[in-house]
Order: structure tokens, then sequence, then C-alpha cells
């Protein structure tokens, strides 16, 4: 298990606040060090800002990302994220040359509102920047840097999910812990010894964590906002969540039984006790584990699967590679499905999808990133929507009341 990222939340505003930024960079790194020193690899140390829109006219967003990623990246910050795009059409059209002016930089946009309604219209500026974004880089590696956001609160450690509210500087650690249950899994000779097995070794892990955590918002006064457990993995086989699943006993992760092995997975994950913020579930991202990579590339995995996992599981639809004539009227009816789980459910998703310039369904993907396994694009079986679906309303969808 890694620290993925220490995610410091903080609202340096624009004209960046050099004294603050330079306060929070001197707390990150002593974070780093008192982590590390007690036994976890740090990989990265991340800045997430409010909504962009809070402090920033639409038109200087560009101008704001590269003094971000300049005087922010000198303070020892890898990745900053500016926060999510609102109702502006400004702020969503901003997107494509403020991401491009530094790869360091990270943004999103809202589908939902926070008073609990699906926007049709963001629906369609999402899917518009996911198509503009896809013709900006070899591969369409942007939209790495983007992704759209369903029902997500403020304080999700995870990238490009990760934005604040207007408060005092906080900290979040996003995991990287899918070697956890594959380890868990691999050994326990049953269900109920393979979900105590992980909840153990969660508890276990977050109860050093929350120490130094804890000690450091001591020191500093910086709220620790918590640990988002989510059981994101990494290319190597050694750290795949698909591997873990398919140890429960799936012969290969996407046809039926792969969706009771996710909830069964996520399920037990939960039972653990610890201070949580952000997704704490299951993250499927296809091209950043390399059993789910495989599966997509035989087909037994589909957009349609992992829009359902996105039922009982975590981020929602994480790196996948479409088609790269994808068109916006095509995304959007998958962002409509994905805004319509989060809110009835009550869960935080988001999707990342990448259209990949020059490649067509079954075309192997080439992309040269070091934290992506070797796949092929996904098919995209969508249809057109037309009527009242095309429509510019903000749709109120009440959470799901359980049924006794």
């Amino acid at each position: 298990m890694k620290i993925r990222s220490i995610t410091v939340f903080c609202e340096p505003g624009y004209p960046i606040n050099r004294l603050m930024l330079q306060q929070v960079g001197i707390f990150a790194n002593h974070a780093r060090k008192l982590f590390q020193d007690a036994g976890f690899e740090v990989q990265s140390l991340r800045l997430a800002t409010p909504p962009f829109g809070q402090y920033v006219a639409p038109i200087d967003l560009t101008d704001a990302a590269q003094s971000y990623a300049v005087e922010a990246h000198g303070d020892g910050f890898e990745y900053i994220s500016l926060g999510p795009a609102g109702s502006d059409p400004a702020e969503w059209a901003a997107i494509p040359n403020a991401l491009m002016s530094s790869g360091r930089i990270f943004l999103s946009g809202s589908l939902t509102t926070q008073e609990g309604e699906l926007d049709l219209a963001n629906a369609a500026r999402a899917a518009e920047t996911i198509v503009a974004l896809s013709k900006l880089e070899r591969d369409g590696f942007a939209n790495l840097r983007f992704c759209a956001l369903a029902n997500v609160p403020a304080y999700t450690p995870f990238f490009p999910a990760a934005y604040a509210q207007r408060e005092n500087p906080a900290f979040a650690l996003a995991l990287q812990s899918a070697d956890l249950a594959l380890d868990c899994f691999k050994q326990a000779k049953s269900l109920n010894e393979a979900r105590q097995c992980l909840v153990d070794s969660v508890n276990a892990n977050a109860a050093r964590l929350e120490a130094v955590g804890e000690k450091m918002e001591k020191m500093y006064g910086y709220q620790f906002k918590g640990l988002d457990f989510t059981l994101a993995p990494h290319p190597d086989q050694s750290a795949s969540i698909g591997g873990a699943l398919e140890a429960l006993g799936l012969t290969a992760f996407g046809p039926h039984g792969s969706l009771f092995a996710s909830t069964f997975l996520t399920s037990s994950l939960q039972q653990a006790q610890y201070k949580k913020t952000g997704f704490n579930s299951l993250m499927l991202p296809v091209l950043e584990d390399s059993t789910l990579a495989l599966r997509a590339a035989e087909g037994s995995l589909s957009v349609t699967d992992l829009l359902m996992f996105s039922a009982v599981c975590g981020a929602g639809l994480d790196v996948i590679p479409l088609p790269g004539d994808a068109t916006p009227e095509e995304i959007y009816p998958i962002l409509l499905d994905l805004g319509a789980l989060a809110l009835r459910l009550n869960k935080p998703l988001t999707a990342r999808l990448m259209p990949v310039p020059g490649k067509h369904a079954g075309d192997p993907t080439t992309f040269n990133f070091g934290y992506f396994a070797k796949s092929r694009v996904m098919p995209l079986r969508t249809q057109k929507l037309a009527g009242l679906m095309l429509g510019k309303e903000k749709i109120r969808l009440p959470q799901r009341e359980d049924q006794g």
C-alpha cells in the first residue's frame, strides 16, 4: 500500500497569495517526511482550490493556471486541481486552454447541483469539453486531467475530482491500496475470511495513518479531513483491483458474477472503521489496471458494464479509451446515466473518458505513460438523443428511499 497523494485544500486565490502558498507548501513537505518516517511511500503532494469560478474570471483562467503551475510547484506540489466549472458557459469554454497551459493542472466540471439536480446543459458542455480536449494532444491524453463530477463533495483527495470549500486549509490522503485486497483474497479460504482480512488490514493501516494525520493537525492547525481508502490500483499485477476481484472466483471480470464481486468488495471496505473523506469504495480505472485493461481488450468488459458496476462501487467511469470519432452527442447520454445514478443512489461518481484520435473500437492503445496498461479502444454503444432530453433544464432526481 502507498499514499498516492497528500492533498492540501486551500484558497490562495488569484492573484496568488504567496504567503499562504508557501505556508501550505512547508506543511505538505513536512507531512511527506512524517508519513515516510512512519513507513509509507508518498507518491505525490497535490494542491486543490475551491471551484475556480469563485476566485478568478474565466477570461483569466489560463493565466491563473500558468501561475499556479509555476508557483505551487516551486513550493513542492506536483499537481494542482483548480476545481470544477459551474453553470457559467464561459467557465466551461475556458477549460481547454487552461488545461493545456501546463501538465500539472487538473480541472473538472459539475453535472449536478447542490440542490440534487442534474444539469442537462452542463452534461452537454461536459461532453463537448471531452471531445475538444481529445483533439489537443496525441492519443487524447489531455482528458487524463479532466473529469465530469456527479454529486462529488469537497475534500475528495483523488484527482481530477478534488476541490476545496472556502474555509481554512485542510488536508486528506488518497491511498493506493488495491494490493491489500489482492493479498487478502488470494490467501483466504472463504468469503467471510476474505472480508475480515481486508477489514483488519485497512483498520491497521488506517490507525497508523491517522496517528500521523492527527499529529500534523495539532502542529499546524490544518483540519485533517481523513482518508480515502478507495482501492486504487496500479498497472503492476501485484496491485491490480481486477486481479483481486478475480481472486474471489471470477474466471474473468466483466460477465455475470462481477456485480456480486464488486458489491462484496465495496461493502467489505465500508465495514472498516476510520476517518473517511472522498469515495472510499472500489475504483475501476480501465487503463490503470492490468487486469481491467486486459478484459476490456478481450471484449468481456464494456462501458455499459462499468456503468452498472458504478451503482455499487466508487469513482464511476475512469480512464476509459473510446473511439476517436466519438461525438458529444454520443457521450452526452453516458453522462446523463452517470448523473442519474449518483443522485438517485446519493453517491459520488465521476466520468473520465478518453476518446483516442485516429483510433477505432478494437484498435490497440499506445499511450506512452508508465501508469497505463496496454488495452484496446472500447466500443461506444450509445444512441443520439432527441426531443425533451436535449433540453437545458435542471432536473431534480430525489435520493431513493430504502424500501422497508
